[in-house]
């Protein structure tokens, strides 16, 4: 399936759960989310991607196996878990959840909404 993106959008989110999750740092695709104070429900997990990739210093700062098997599964406060999930009103997200403590008072990470998309099939 090819999806292509209608805007950029990258605001803060709040991730809403029926159920709270098990692991603060993967916490996986939440069940809706708010968004400029309106509710989205999710309806559709269309897929995830993962991004534990380190950068700058702290690439350096582990042994290379080490820092493969990090990469893999993450490590703490590094990376991204990403969700392109439809909604119930038919809107396709993409969604992150930044796993890097923003400081002592966010220290859990943070949920965005990185862009709207539309599945090409449905172009005019």
């Amino acid at each position: 399936m090819t999806y292509v993106p209608l805007k950029f959008i990258n605001e803060e989110i709040e991730a809403l759960y029926r159920i709270p999750p098990t692991l603060e740092k993967k916490p996986g695709c939440p069940d809706g989310f708010v968004w400029r104070n309106d509710k989205y429900v999710v309806d559709e997990l269309i897929s995830e991607w993962h991004v534990y990739q380190r950068k700058g210093r702290m690439a350096r700062n582990m042994k290379p196996a080490h820092a493969a098997t990090a990469e893999r599964r993450g490590s703490w406060g590094v990376g991204q878990d990403y969700y392109r999930i439809k909604t119930e009103s038919g809107q396709i997200f993409d969604i992150y959840y930044d796993r890097s403590p923003k400081g002592s008072d966010k220290r859990k990470g943070e949920w965005f909404v990185y862009r709207e998309l539309k599945f090409e099939g449905d172009l005019n």
